[in-house]
């Protein structure tokens, strides 16, 4: 019995590891172009067209995730939705992020 539950918590600790490592979240072809801006001065020559929450699972078996890889991956899910559903160029950050929740502005910017 002892090692039975010694054995699961090896496996349970390594796939905590190996998907630490891991990015859930791909760029679209057509999301490549879109940029992030970090301030409203890069957005001001942009044309302002909606906004998009993204969310994701940011614990996995209970476990947090890395706040920079959940980071990354709702800005890829922003770019991604940016240039699907709005057919813009950028999106910008407009608010916090919330149990892997986070709202972005999309814009359509000169090339």
């Amino acid at each position: 019995m002892h090692g039975e539950f010694h054995a699961r918590g090896i496996s349970i600790a390594l796939a905590v590891v190996l998907l630490s490592g891991c990015s859930w979240v791909s760029l679209t072809p057509e999301a490549e172009e879109v940029r992030l801006l970090t301030s409203e001065a890069e957005a001001r020559d942009c044309e302002a067209v909606g906004k998009t929450t993204v969310s994701l699972m940011d614990r996995v078996a209970g476990i947090k995730r890395s706040a920079e890889k959940v980071r990354k991956e709702l800005i890829t899910l922003a770019r991604n939705s940016a240039a699907q559903d709005l057919e813009a160029n950028a999106v910008m950050p407009i608010s916090e992020i919330e149990s892997g929740r986070q709202t972005f502005a999309v814009y359509r910017c000169p090339r």
